[in-house]
């Protein structure tokens, strides 16, 4: 798994980016992998987030995901739920101790956030679609709601599709640009014509940065770039292959 330096250093925070490493799918599915939305082995998915749970010193039950949507939602949790309880939202806000919060992830931005003084934490899922209509805004707001002040919020980026590895079409450019002729800066020149190639890592930390938000990480990892090590959408979909593995990245407070 991986971490973040700046939620590493805080004393009731655990967290993780989990690797595709670690676990006991195969296949296409090799081998950590996570997501209860694949056409993986149930048996070997739970026990694949029962590992992760492990690492994050917390019961399997007690590692929750929501179903994501590809929306700016937020849902605050409380207590876990179960596969079929799962709310419809893109990111988890919590100050509930020895519960450890996700989002799934295979090429879109996965976010981590935590108030350590505050004792809330959050996750969430910032694909194109989540960032550009502010599943980041939202779930700092939700934090706030729950005690958090955003001066002292941390935010760690893990692995996530690189711009060189993230060609999009004409009218993916011109709704960034409609909505921001600045956001020009996050494309550049793709060699199909009329195609660009998105800096996603940027934008996310342009909208976080201009949430408010200080301390920001960005790990600088990619997961289109190391089929080894991360799951990635955009190339299973490019193999042809018929399904391909999710990462969870989570975090927890101490009990």
């Amino acid at each position: 798994m991986l971490q973040a330096p700046s939620l590493s250093k805080l004393a009731r925070v655990r967290h993780a980016f989990f690797t595709r490493g670690g676990g006991v799918s195969d296949g296409i599915y090799a081998s950590l992998n996570g997501g209860v939305g694949s056409n993986d082995a149930p048996d070997r998915v739970a026990e694949n987030r029962a590992r992760m749970a492990a690492a994050l010193g917390v019961a399997p039950q007690r590692l929750i995901t929501p179903y994501q949507i590809h929306s700016a939602d937020v849902t605050v949790a409380d207590a876990p739920w179960s596969h079929e309880e799962r709310p419809r939202a893109d990111a988890v806000v919590t100050r509930t101790p020895g519960l450890a919060i996700g989002v799934s992830t295979a090429d879109c931005g996965p976010l981590l956030f935590a108030d350590d003084d505050a004792g809330v934490i959050g996750a969430a899922h910032a694909g194109w679609r989540g960032a550009f209509t502010g599943v980041i805004e939202a779930t700092l707001a939700a934090m706030e709601k729950l005690g958090a002040e955003r001066s002292r919020i941390a935010v760690a980026l893990g692995p996530t599709i690189s711009q060189p590895n993230y060609e999009v079409g004409p009218e993916f450019v011109e709704r960034f640009l409609a909505a921001d002729v600045d956001n020009a800066r996050f494309f550049a020149d793709a060699q199909r014509p009329g195609h660009a190639m998105f800096d996603l890592n940027g934008y996310i930390a342009d909208r976080v940065q201009r949430a408010g938000v200080d301390n920001f990480t960005d790990l600088g990892l990619c997961t289109y770039a190391e089929p080894d090590r991360f799951y990635s959408y955009r190339r299973t979909t490019q193999r042809g292959e018929p399904d391909y593995g999710r990462h969870i990245n989570a975090i927890a407070l101490s009990e």
